[in-house]
Parts: C-alpha cells; sequence; structure tokens
C-alpha cells in the first residue's frame, strides 16, 4: 500500500521511517554520560608485589588497554609482541576474565583482582587514577604529588607526560603499579 504524497513509499517503510525517527529523538533528549567514560587509555604497566614471608616477589609488565570505568568496562593485556594475555570485564552484575586456559567468572571487580593478581588492587578504581582523578567511590585526600585513597598514594607529579604511579601504602606487602601512557593524561585542574 502506498502513502499518498510520497512517491514510491509503502505504510510499512514510513512506520519504520517514523519509528527511527522517534529513538533518534528520543536519544537525542537523553543525557549522555561524559565522554571519558568510553574514552579508552592504553600504554605500558608494570605491577610488582614485595616479597612476605615465604611468599618471593613479583612483577608483571604488561601492555594494556582500558575501556570504561567503574561500573562497566574492559581490560585487555597484552604481550609484548601484541598478543592478548587476558581480557577482564565487569559489569554490575559480575566480573570475568578470560585467558587462554578459559573463562572464569567472579561476583565483582575486586574478587577478580584478588584471586588472579593475588593481592586486592583496587581495579575499580583505576579507570579514574590512569585518568589523574580521585576514584568516587571513595573519598581521598589530596597531596603534594597527588592524591591517597583507600590506602594507596597515587603520584600525579609527571602525568602531562604520561607516568602515573600508585602505591599500597597499607597491608602489607607493598605494592606498586607504575603506567606509562600512550596520550599523557590531563592532570586535575588543568585546562582541557
Amino acid at each position: 500500500m502506498r502513502v499518498r504524497g510520497v512517491p514510491g513509499s509503502t505504510v510499512m517503510h514510513r512506520r519504520a521511517w517514523l519509528a527511527w525517527s522517534s529513538v533518534g529523538l528520543i536519544s537525542g533528549c537523553a543525557t549522555r554520560p561524559p565522554r571519558t567514560v568510553t574514552e579508552s587509555i592504553s600504554g605500558r604497566m608494570v605491577v610488582q608485589v614485595a616479597a612476605r614471608g615465604a611468599v618471593e616477589a613479583r612483577q608483571m609488565s604488561t601492555t594494556f588497554e582500558l575501556r570504561g570505568h567503574a561500573q562497566a568496562g574492559e581490560l585487555d593485556l597484552l604481550s609484548p609482541l601484541g598478543t592478548m594475555v587476558a581480557q577482564a570485564r565487569w559489569r554490575p552484575e559480575g566480573a570475568e576474565v578470560a585467558t587462554t586456559e578459559g573463562v572464569r567468572r567472579f561476583n565483582n571487580l575486586s574478587e577478580l583482582a584478588r584471586q588472579v593478581l593475588g593481592e586486592p588492587i583496587p581495579l575499580e578504581a583505576l579507570a579514574d587514577w590512569l585518568r589523574a582523578r580521585p576514584w568516587g567511590g571513595l573519598p581521598h585526600t589530596d597531596t603534594d604529588e597527588g592524591f591517597e585513597q583507600a590506602g594507596w598514594k597515587i603520584d600525579l607529579q609527571r602525568a602531562g607526560e604520561g607516568f602515573i604511579s600508585a602505591q599500597r601504602l597499607w597491608p602489607e606487602p607493598k605494592v606498586s603499579v607504575r603506567a606509562r601512557l600512550d596520550a599523557p593524561a590531563k592532570p586535575r585542574g588543568a585546562a582541557p
């Protein structure tokens, strides 16, 4: 059936066009999340865990790409040759990590970090820390070097050059995370 006044169109085509127009109008009126939520952060990362008792010191060096935020995101860990070593994904309903050994599921991101890395590293805060800002999920204290949050000291002194480091102050053992970003983070208070 053709619609009068619109050559070559059918009722079905007009309904489809109206449906897509409505979706466009509704989505145009919706509040969009901040741009940084979907931006990708990439670079090199070194995680060091100091020796404690009979447990020897450990170190992991990897290339990474992080997308998302504390509630939902993905973290890809790559070998120096660019081969995928692991991919972590998280949503409010849970987290998982995929490796060559298969997929492991966890109740949340904290449990994933504790089981996979052997230490409770606050991965939910990492997306914000790598963007040179405190995570909104917990209070923080500003310092001359950056800030302290959740028992970690975040050093932003060289964030403009792409270097960000975090060191766990407590509990033992000491854990440090150093990142060299492909695109330098803008320190808090810097002009956009």
